[in-house]
């Protein structure tokens, strides 16, 4: 039978990212990580938002509170047209989700050490999770910008304008499983190369709220954060926080990564997705559905649930949400002799929707190849609804040394969303090739 070293795995060999807090690059990411930043700051005041209203939901009956806090970027609006081919005028058209997502995934490639710009006619998919957002006028009236909106302002344009600039030809494909998007783009993208479908794959997935359409919909459910924290896994959760981001992965066969001389972030062992069914209401998480994804994916990826040392958790610090991962993660990873970490990014950076997942895989990727688990902000005091006593999950507080194990760190990235998808990774990460900076 063959090994785990005969198999030619899928792996990661290059990955790009933006996040609040001015974060452009692995690195910056990485510092923050580790230094347990919180990148959290007030609304911005150049999007036409109506904050004085925001501010005032609470007002209404049975509304909850707006805070004036969020994880945004600082570079959402920043874009050179001309670079990518694009004028000005269908540039200010263009949702600025695929403008971010033009820019992170041409540095995604370039961290792989691949030319951008010499891509035409290549054999190579692009998979992007994206949610829509309301932008600019309606669509419905005549304006200056009437003519290019069939493809600016529609977001399964997104992976469709990444693969138009680079000259893509493999698929292109934009997914909207809510909250699960990115990181079941990155099973998409793994599955079409493991399968033949193209040579490499980028797969990752964007979010710039060009609205605060979220921000009235959570507090009519009662389900923002009430002092401006996302306070993951933790006891004083009171509900999410809104972020925004960007992330990238450039994935391949492992033997074309080392021919061609890529860096080998991880290798992707496994990952799954699935929907909870019918049963309950579409918004409720289900213990049942979220377990299944994961013991699927262990099962795909054929190795012992005690080698996962780290699990980077969806941790949206609602009421219903987290004791319903946990307990999943409990009954799966925690159901061994071996102490798994689990924390959430959400906690630095806010709720970032359809690029949560990519952004928890870098995180994942990154403290893999530090050999470093960073912290879960806010979790002093874990959630008293679940037993921590019955398993051996626990919340990561502090940075702390992530051992090899057989010259590799396992380690899980999980995504639920709110439309009842469910999605899951188990990527390793082989020790030898780490290195200080990315």
């Amino acid at each position: 039978m063959p090994t785990t070293e005969d198999i030619d795995h899928v792996v990661i060999s290059g990955m790009a990212v933006e996040a609040p807090g001015g974060i452009d690059g692995p690195g910056a990411y990485w510092a923050a990580l580790a230094d347990a930043r919180e990148m959290i700051a007030p609304f911005p005041r150049d999007r036409g938002w109506p904050i004085e209203e925001m501010l005032s939901l609470s007002r209404l009956d049975g509304w909850g509170t707006v805070r004036d806090a969020g994880g945004f970027l600082d570079r959402a609006a920043a874009f050179d047209p001309a670079f990518f081919g694009i004028s000005q005028r269908e540039a200010l058209a263009t949702d600025p989700q695929q403008r971010v997502a033009l820019r992170v995934a041409w540095k995604a490639l370039e961290n792989s050490g691949m030319n951008p710009a010499a891509l035409d006619e290549e054999d190579a998919g692009c998979f992007v999770g994206v949610l829509p957002m309301e932008y600019g006028p309606r669509g419905a009236e005549v304006n200056e910008y009437s003519g290019h909106r069939v493809v600016s302002q529609v977001t399964m344009s997104v992976a469709g304008r990444v693969s138009h600039c680079l000259g893509l030809i493999g698929p292109s494909v934009t997914v909207d499983t809510a909250c699960t998007s990115s990181l079941t783009a990155l099973h998409l993208a793994a599955t079409a190369v493991r399968g033949g479908e193209c040579e490499w794959a980028l797969a990752g997935g964007v979010c710039v709220m060009g609205s605060p359409i979220l921000f009235y919909e959570f507090s009519k459910h009662n389900a923002l954060s009430a002092d401006g924290h996302c306070r993951s896994y933790a006891d004083d959760a009171t509900g999410t926080l809104w972020g925004e981001g960007a992330g990238f992965v450039l994935v391949e066969r492992e033997s074309r990564a080392r021919r061609l001389g890529h860096r080998i972030y991880g290798r992707i062992l496994a990952s799954a997705h699935n929907h909870n069914g019918k049963g309950k209401p579409i918004l409720t998480p289900r213990i049942d559905a979220q377990e299944r994804v994961i013991r699927k994916t262990i099962d795909l990826a054929g190795i012992d649930p005690d080698e996962i040392g780290m699990v980077e958790g969806h941790g949206t610090a609602t009421r219903a949400g987290d004791p319903v991962e946990l307990t999943a993660l409990q009954n799966t990873y925690g159901a061994t002799d071996s102490t798994t970490l689990v924390g959430s990014v959400k906690s630095n950076i806010g709720h970032t929707q359809a690029a949560a997942g990519v952004l928890g895989l870098i995180k994942l990727l990154l403290a893999g190849r530090h050999g470093r688990i960073p912290p879960s902000l806010h979790a002093a005091n874990p959630t008293t609804k679940v037993d921590w006593d019955r398993s051996s999950l626990r919340l990561a507080t502090t940075l702390q040394p992530w051992h090899a194990r057989s010259g590799v760190r396992c380690g899980a990235v999980s995504a639920f969303g709110a439309g009842g998808a469910n999605a899951h990774a188990i990527v390793a990460m082989p020790a030898p090739e780490e290195a200080d900076h990315v």
